[in-house]
């Protein structure tokens, strides 16, 4: 019998958050729905009250490789020309919130967000897996290996584990789905990154990756190391005839009609009763989520049309834009109205490593070229598209990075800035959050926070106590131990 276990102060129910919730097996079945539905409802008296459990659900958008945060979200114009580099600052709608120069359609929108200005950590690296998930520490080693058993859940995993417990009857399309493409897939000749992995939870839980189709029409030569790319970058710009589906599933192998999965279905079935005990064990499990989904998958209309995005209306297209991370956005939107819980865009590397975000060397010419145009159109169109759908209040909007990049340019062709960890910016919006307004303070040069110290699992604490997780709560790890989602605290400030 596993437990999920809550830590032992009085709720104001009078249940204690140490009362055994007693899950049969793995969790993934036989909960007592019951006891596990009462703590729940019992977390949302902790914290900021009202705000548990606001968000229907969350689009979550990391951009990989890390903005700089003097650029983008919190520009210094009154430091040296070499911290503050060849751009300016904007005004934007929330007073006394300036933004970079090449964020002007985000600068209209600022008004309806929360800044978190103080992010921070000690880990300059690439720490996708650290920002994404509760691992409380991290090093390169973990970070370039996806199933290291150090690893701990990703954030949506952790959601969809959870929910798995409590929701009956499942959406019409997975609840932990990752857009355009799976993660860290589209750059040569290097090894995977960790980051949005199930990990102890079973890679039944890993989230459902896209596929992107569609051409790109743009491009600009990338160079790492003796290494070049020369095709096009999505990101830059695709055709409109563009779309995303799940292989094997949105989209089934010519031979393999509906009527023959149904009879390999039955087949299974067949076989299923003649190995009940298989399927008490962990593996056995797991292979069974993995079956259900996949049939679920072929025959789910409602994920299909949700990644079509030709179906939108032209106007609401071009108002994402048409690069990938627009139209990746708008069908992360079309994915929670049609049930999905956590939906996560990646910003990712394309072509060659180093690319993203990451901008050691050429800074200025690929935050003009290839960076800022993209993420300023598609956040716009996002944050404009929710609210005029009356969907800003009910879905959590979540923009963040590995860390934020070196206050002092580097002396790198064309200009860089490094990897910083010290101090960094985020935003996020929508159900239960604050709108214009900003958490905490850099110093006067962008180098170290001045106020209010954010740790990125402060972040996730507060995802999950939107979505109406109490962060507190512990699930069994590989071994059977009692571990916390998260070691963080809530963002109250950030909290309408």
């Amino acid at each position: 019998m596993i437990r999920i276990l809550g830590s032992s102060r009085r709720l104001c129910t009078g249940i204690t958050r140490r009362d055994f919730l007693r899950i049969g097996g793995l969790g993934a079945v036989g909960a007592s729905l019951p006891q596990l539905l009462a703590w729940q409802t019992a977390s949302a008296g902790t914290g900021s009250g009202s705000q548990f459990g606001k968000a229907k659900g969350i689009i979550l958008i990391h951009l990989y490789g890390s903005p700089s945060q003097l650029e983008w979200l919190d520009p210094k114009p009154q430091a040296p020309v070499e911290i503050r580099g060849e751009l300016g600052a904007i005004e934007s709608s929330l007073p006394g919130c300036l933004v970079g120069e090449l964020f002007p359609k985000m600068a209209k929108v600022m008004d309806r967000v929360t800044v978190l200005r103080s992010m921070n950590h000690a880990y300059p690296i690439h720490g996708v897996a650290y920002a994404l998930t509760g691992v409380p520490v991290t090093d390169v080693g973990l970070e370039l290996s996806p199933r290291d058993p150090r690893n701990w859940p990703f954030f949506g995993s952790v959601v969809d584990y959870v929910l798995d417990q409590t929701e009956q009857p499942k959406p019409p399309v997975p609840r932990n789905m990752l857009l355009p493409f799976p993660f860290s897939s589209q750059r040569v000749g290097e090894v995977p990154r960790a980051g949005p992995y199930a990990s102890y939870l079973g890679a039944a839980y890993d989230p459902v990756p896209t596929q992107f189709v569609g051409e790109a029409t743009r491009g600009r030569r990338k160079k790492l190391g003796d290494r070049y790319y020369d095709g096009n970058d999505p990101y830059m710009g695709v055709k409109p005839d563009c779309y995303f589906q799940v292989p094997g599933a949105t989209t089934l192998q010519d031979e393999v009609t509906l009527d023959r999965l149904s009879r390999r279905r039955r087949l299974l079935e067949q076989l299923d009763q003649a190995r009940r005990r298989w399927d008490q064990t962990l593996a056995g499990r797991q292979l069974n989520r993995f079956q259900q989904m996949a049939y679920d998958l072929m025959h789910s209309s409602a994920l299909r049309k949700a990644l079509d995005v030709r179906r939108e209306d032209p106007k609401v297209r071009e108002l994402y834009g048409y690069t990938l991370f627009g139209q990746s956005l708008l069908a992360a939107r079309r994915l929670i109205e049609a049930g999905a819980k956590v939906v996560t865009v990646f910003w990712d590397e394309y072509g060659l490593a180093g690319s993203g975000w990451d901008t050691h060397w050429n800074h200025y010419e690929r935050m003009k070229l290839e960076l800022a145009p993209g993420f300023d159109q598609g956040w716009y169109g996002l944050i404009t598209d929710l609210e005029a759908r009356g969907l800003l209040d009910e879905v959590l909007v979540v923009c963040t990075s590995e860390h934020g990049r070196t206050p002092k340019l580097n002396r790198n062709p064309g200009g860089g800035r490094d990897h910083w960890a010290r101090v960094y910016s985020s935003m996020i919006a929508g159900a239960g959050v604050a709108r214009g307004r900003i958490v905490g303070a850099s110093d006067r040069t962008g180098s170290d926070v001045a106020d209010r110290p954010i740790s990125p699992k402060d972040l996730l604490a507060t995802m999950y106590y939107l979505l109406g997780i109490n962060p507190e709560l512990k699930i069994p790890d590989r071994f059977g131990r009692p571990t916390p989602l998260v070691e963080g605290h809530i963002i109250h400030e950030a909290l309408a």
